[in-house]
């Protein structure tokens, strides 16, 4: 694999890891229609364990776990994302064919509203390297009453998947004391994503923000120094809050929505910096083609030729 100079400045920034977890980096950064760019287009499903079934009932073929590894193939994506039963039924048929990230907690839509949010540990480092990962993926929830063991687990499963040179990938959704509103606001997804960073994160996805501001002590400062008039802006804020941009940080595509929207959002990332997409129901929720289309339509934008 022969790494390009711009992967290789990105690699540089992560001055403390091991030659395992710069390959298993690069393997991602270099893969797919993105690969040698510094942008990444990541695919994952884990809704099947978050909402149920029911996320594939308009796309049937989707219900198939192989649907979805042929798409991120098909669809040149860097990785392909999912949690461990899905991984394992197509690791040997497509072996080779794309990087894997092993979504290594969970949460289900049966645990109720009234509980605080939190995920549960649904595999091991060992099942990521069973499985040929490059990485595990992890997600905690800022905020929440849970966010202090989350804390925990993942300061231990990190280490274990860096001594074993897998990359570690954050998803920080803040959750729990916070209004609805509050959840996607600028401050709280650029203070998510930072302490994602704090956590030793290589990549951390969070989801675009808002205009909304939240924290009372945060409000002035932000209306004085802080721009977050436009999306872009926005992202740009998110950048610089993962130590300016030496940890990458990449968003999600969020509920399902117009192609034009999307297209819209990938804009502002560039735009703003960020360093790509990890996309799940807007692409599988989609009948193939019109997915396949939407997929070379970002990564033209991501290449900056749109």
């Amino acid at each position: 694999m022969r790494i390009t100079q711009k992967v290789r400045k990105i690699l540089s920034n992560y001055e403390a890891d091991s030659i395992g977890v710069k390959q298993n980096l690069a393997r991602i950064l270099m893969h797919g229609k993105l690969g040698g760019t510094g942008k990444m287009m990541i695919l994952a499903v884990d809704q099947g364990f978050e909402h149920g079934p029911r996320a594939f009932a308009m796309t049937p073929a989707a219900y198939d776990p192989h649907y979805h590894y042929q798409f991120a193939i098909d669809g040149g994506m860097n990785a392909f994302a999912a949690p461990l039963g899905l991984l394992e039924t197509g690791a040997d048929t497509f072996l080779g064919a794309v990087p894997t990230i092993l979504k290594i907690n969970s949460g289900n839509s049966l645990f109720g509203n009234d509980n605080a949010p939190d995920q549960a540990v649904t595999a091991s480092i060992d099942d990521a390297l069973r499985l040929g990962c490059s990485a595990i993926g992890f997600t905690i929830y800022p905020g929440s009453d849970m966010s202090y063991e989350q804390i925990e687990e993942l300061r231990e499963l990190a280490a274990e998947a860096k001594a074993c040179g897998l990359a570690v990938i954050v998803w920080s959704y803040a959750r729990g004391a916070l209004s609805k509103d509050g959840e996607t606001a600028a401050d709280i997804i650029a203070y998510g994503a930072h302490m994602a960073c704090e956590l030793g994160a290589h990549i951390v996805k969070v989801k675009l923000p808002t205009a909304h501001l939240e924290m009372k002590s945060a409000k002035s400062l932000y209306e004085k120094y802080v721009d977050v008039s436009t999306l872009s802006a926005r992202v740009k804020h998110v950048v610089d809050a993962c130590f300016n941009g030496r940890r990458m940080v990449i968003f999600s595509g969020g509920e399902s929505k117009d192609v034009t929207s999307v297209l819209e959002d990938a804009q502002a990332i560039v735009a703003g910096g960020g360093f790509g997409s990890i996309i799940g129901r807007n692409f599988f929720q989609r009948p193939k083609a019109e997915a396949l289309s939407m997929a070379h339509e970002v990564v033209e934008i991501f290449r900056q030729k749109r």
